[in-house]
């Protein structure tokens, strides 16, 4: 039976609310246990779902020892959870016995966890069930029947291709017989070499091809594998090699490298399944270095008419070329993505650009606060009823003022609330925290985060603050080898520049972090490469049509194009409730919470976390859409916190 589609908008309430005296409430707040299960009957069906694992170990042992692998022998399986419970995985590892944990993922309202069970230790999880059944105590009394875990296990079985794969489910391939590129997760268990020679020999028996190199993390060795998921699902020898399987991603380094003739014919082709947005749609205004509409990518897009300048002498036109990448990622989001997909896209926004920046360093003599606030006032006057998110990705090139209110900060404040006409038309704005540009600061990853405070003017409160995290680890292109990645997938980008070391009362800043691409370096120098950046429009398209980008720049773009979506699905919403579903929508990647929670208590580690990553990655899905089991209530109303006697 196909799946019904849960996504619901969210439940939006006008005119329903009335003022009352604040009052103190003691919260009381109790822990929540999973609850029992009938121990006796649940714990025989999981010893009865253990017996039948144990054929399948045995069957997987002789596979293996007749392929004349001698080592790592044993098998995957997997735990499921009961519906609405969350699996207690963290207790399903055992060190002493080499059991270890491999991946997690949720689904619907259930949780599955995939654990590697070396040959012979499916015993340490019988006697787990042996001490629940009978109830285990110890001398004292004190509980060691592990019910705190089993009582959350709903079914135990052998893990297949679907267990491994951790990707969306729409990067699948079409038919198991399609050949693809596939990211390959694999375990250390204390010999990387040792795993990755045996992995890379048994898929090649099978006729699997890689790609150069590999990619060391702590706990896991990735590598590229081209073949068909229908050889995968065949193989238990393989899938008990793995810990994680995910679809290679089109890098940037694949187009930027295409001579401009062949550029131009995947633009061709990718124009034809782009529908542009409907006439009332938002517009993402783009306030950087101007930008060249006459780009195949954007002509449709952003109209003479909405090409402005704060200096007529200047003209509108991009000289510099930042602002025209911004607004293809603004527009499109990184290009690699889609263009490689070739899916329809449509377009939900339109664009605008206000020069004022002509050449990097050019606005010496003028203040920064005045530019901005003549910036937002062209468009605004040209085009009055627009729904629009204005985007800065230009920061002052110091970070000294270390949190402290600025001339310019407090503009985009006063902007952001429309002060000057009594919050009228409050604006949303998206503003870079500012980069991390030396090479060799790199080198110090994370530490340099740490370290290089969120430029100016980016430590306004009534904005939204972007820094970047990276999920780009792939390394390709002429001259690349012997270099690896910075920064792990899901760890903050190399590039990314935090508020750690500004005082405590000084705003949690950044607020959210998108994807900004990925440095890589050789043990001695560190660099960007096309294949860890993002895909993006030039500004000199008679040369080359396609170019890269990275940093907190782009990942501004990306949380613009977020933004407007937001407001095309919503337009009644305030600035204020699309900035706020942007960050009610993040989460912390895992790599996030490994790297940076950290700290003497619970409120420090948190704090350590929003300093670095705000409130972690936006989700597009949960940003827009309420589902079954998950309601966002929305309430647009103005409060007063306090009244004067």
């Amino acid at each position: 039976m196909p799946k019904r589609n849960q996504n619901r908008p969210h439940l939006i309430i006008s005119d329903a609310t009335e003022t009352e005296r604040y009052r103190s409430i003691r919260p009381n707040i109790e822990r929540v246990y999973p609850p029992e299960q009938l121990r006796a009957i649940h714990g025989a069906s999981l010893q009865r779902q253990l017996r039948d694992l144990g054929v399948v170990a045995d069957e997987a042992k002789a596979a293996q020892v007749a392929a004349g692998i001698d080592s790592d022998l044993g098998m995957l399986i997997q735990f499921r959870s009961f519906p609405d419970i969350e699996l207690a995985f963290d207790s399903l590892s055992y060190e002493p016995s080499k059991i270890e944990l491999m991946n997690v993922k949720k689904v619907d309202t259930q949780t599955y966890a995939t654990v590697f069970v070396p040959d012979g230790k499916l015993v340490h999880f019988e006697k787990l069930i042996n001490d629940y059944i009978a109830e285990r105590r110890g001398r004292n009394g004190r509980a060691l029947d592990h019910k705190a875990l089993l009582n959350t296990i709903n079914e135990i079985r052998s893990a297949t291709f679907d267990e491994l794969w951790t990707d969306d489910p729409d990067a699948l391939p079409e038919s198991d017989e399609e050949v693809i590129w596939w990211e390959v997760w694999l375990p250390v268990r204390g010999d990387r070499i040792g795993v990755e020679a045996q992995f890379r020999r048994i898929a090649a028996s099978i006729g699997f091809q890689f790609a150069d190199g590999s990619i060391a993390f702590p706990e896991r060795t990735v590598l590229l594998m081209q073949g068909q998921k229908r050889q995968i699902q065949q193989s238990i020898m393989l899938l008990n090699s793995i810990a994680e399987l995910r679809r290679a991603k089109e890098t940037a380094n694949f187009f930027d490298s295409l001579p401009p003739t062949e550029q131009r014919d995947w633009v061709d082709n990718f124009l034809q399944h782009v529908r542009p947005a409907h006439q009332d749609s938002p517009f993402v205004c783009v306030l950087d270095t101007g930008v060249n509409n006459g780009h195949p990518l954007l002509a449709n897009h952003l109209h003479n008419n909405d090409l402005h300048t704060i200096e007529p002498a200047w003209g509108a036109s991009d000289e510099q070329g930042h602002g025209t990448e911004m607004a293809g990622i603004a527009l499109y989001g990184d290009l690699s993505e889609s263009m490689a997909n070739l899916t329809p896209v449509n377009l939900t926004h339109h664009l605008e650009s206000v020069k004022l920046l002509r050449n990097n360093g050019g606005n010496g003599d003028k203040h920064h606060g005045v530019i901005t606030v003549e910036a937002v006032s062209r468009p605004e006057i040209s085009a009055p009823d627009r729904k629009r998110v204005f985007s800065l990705a230009l920061t002052a090139k110091d970070n000294k003022d270390r949190g402290r209110p600025s001339a310019w900060s407090a503009t985009l404040d006063r902007l952001a609330v429309d002060y000057e006409n009594d919050n009228e038309t409050p604006r949303l704005f998206v503003v870079s925290a500012g980069n991390i540009n030396d090479n060799a600061s790199w080198m110090q990853y994370p530490n340099s985060n740490t370290t290089d405070s969120i430029h100016d003017p980016s430590q306004a409160w009534n904005i939204l603050t972007v820094g970047s995290f990276t999920e780009k680890t792939t390394i390709e292109g002429e001259g690349t080898e012997g270099y690896t990645p910075v920064a792990p997938t899901g760890g903050l980008s190399p590039f990314s520049t935090t508020s750690c070391t500004w005082d405590r009362y000084r705003p949690l800043k950044p607020d959210v972090v998108f994807e900004g691409g990925n440095a890589a370096h050789d043990g001695n120098w560190a660099c960007t490469m096309p294949s860890l950046s993002l895909l993006t429009t030039n500004f000199q398209p008679h040369d080359r049509l396609l170019t890269t980008t990275n940093a907190t720049s782009a990942a501004t773009a990306l949380c613009a194009r977020f933004a407007a979506q937001l407001m095309a699905s919503y337009p009644n919403l305030w600035p204020e409730t699309i900035r706020a579903l942007i960050v009610h929508s993040a989460e912390w990647t895992e790599e996030m919470k490994r790297t940076f929670s950290t700290g003497a208590g619970p409120k420090d580690r948190i704090k350590n976390l929003i300093r670095h990553c705000g409130f972690g990655v936006p989700n597009l899905s949960r940003a827009m859409w309420s589902v079954n089991n998950s309601l966002t209530l929305v309430v647009q109303e103005a409060f007063q916190p306090f009244c004067q006697r």
